[in-house]
């Protein structure tokens, strides 16, 4: 096997310390402590700048810096206008995009959101990872999956998206604040299914389905899930971009809390449709039971290669049976699902318990 081009290389590195850059900020903002020399150690190609980008990454999260730090171009930025668009608002970042809240000034007057490549990250690899969320979404015509409406290129030559913008939050949250019994905790996740079975149809696989990844929208009273962010998205069949991607082998992609086994297997092969439907089992646990298969904190004090380990190799329990380990968080769990602790127990055991294990398997 011949060895990769050195300018392939370089692009993989760039799209890997993004991702990782990603997941440093996540859990620091989660209240952890991650440590730098952590993913130096793990990604020794990458230590020096690890060691360079990282403490910067935690020190733009001090407050008041942001006001003075900001790289964007002015033409860019919020008030400025891209193509038909006025940007009014920065609304959600990742490891290498920005998303505005965005009004279009023409044909018709309407909020949308617009996501960016970030400055200092529009590498070819990067660029093609965007294309191809992009394209993901525009293969979706669905109802419980947000659109795409447009799509260009800034004035600096940085791709861009239109979508359409999700005024949701995240569907754990929507159930628990509005009380929703397990019944009606099933009625929304059902339409979840059917929009990640579309996307699979379309011949994607979504491998980041999470609770934020799902938001819960009211229309007329009624409360309606979108699936968003194909930013990890891998298709099955056809490419999403005509340009080179690229994932680098040992590269984690997806939450680890909502992680399938393969996924953790770094390696990206054996990733198919059975993913997904891993991460939404682990979903409705968390819907019935008020937490995951694998405790959150366990994982969050892990190591990396820990965190692997489990994922691939710890056994969870029936949902059932973690209700009845959750001592006195049950009673707030079952209050949240308008039942007594008894009934609540009842009413997973049994069919949903073999739902939820059988899309764990």
């Amino acid at each position: 096997m011949s060895e990769p081009t050195p300018e392939l290389a370089t692009q993989a590195g760039d799209d890997l310390l993004a991702e990782l850059a990603d997941d440093f900020l996540r859990r620091h903002r989660a209240g952890e402590h991650p440590s730098v020399k952590e993913y130096a150690a793990k990604h020794p190609e990458l230590a020096v700048r690890i060691g360079d980008l990282f403490p910067a990454v935690i020190a733009m999260e001090q407050p008041g810096v942001n006001a003075t730090l900001d790289f964007t171009p002015s033409a860019e930025r919020v008030g400025a206008t891209i193509g038909r668009y006025k940007l009014l608002e920065r609304i959600g970042e990742g490891g290498f995009g920005v998303v505005y809240l965005a009004e279009q000034q023409q044909p018709v007057r309407r909020k949308v959101a617009l996501k960016v490549i970030k400055p200092g990250t529009d590498t070819q690899q990067v660029i093609a990872r965007f294309e191809a969320e992009r394209q993901a979404l525009a293969l979706m015509d669905h109802e419980n999956i947000a659109k795409v409406l447009d799509a260009g290129a800034t004035d600096s030559g940085r791709p861009y998206f239109v979508m359409e913008l999700v005024r949701g939050v995240p569907i754990t949250e929507f159930c628990d604040a509005n009380q929703l019994p397990p019944r009606e905790r099933l009625e929304l996740f059902v339409k979840v299914c059917r929009a990640v079975q579309h996307a699979h149809t379309k011949g994607v696989i979504h491998r980041d389905i999470k609770p934020t990844n799902v938001l819960v929208t009211l229309h007329d009273g009624a409360g309606v899930p979108k699936v968003i962010d194909f930013g990890v998205a891998k298709a099955t069949g056809q490419q999403l971009t005509d340009k080179t991607l690229f994932t680098q082998f040992a590269q984690m992609v997806g939450t680890p809390l909502y992680m399938s086994p393969e996924q953790a297997a770094l390696s990206g092969l054996n990733i198919d449709t059975r993913s997904d439907v891993y991460s939404l089992g682990v979903l409705l646990y968390e819907l019935l039971t008020g937490t995951t298969p694998i405790d959150r904190e366990t994982l969050g004090k892990a190591a990396y290669d820990e965190v692997c380990r489990v994922i691939r190799e710890q056994e969870p329990p029936t949902p059932s049976t973690r209700l009845s380990t959750l001592g006195e968080t049950l009673a707030a769990v079952s209050a949240n699902r308008q039942c007594d602790a008894r009934r609540l127990g009842q009413s997973v055991r049994g069919e949903l318990d073999w739902i939820v294990m059988k899309a764990l398997e």
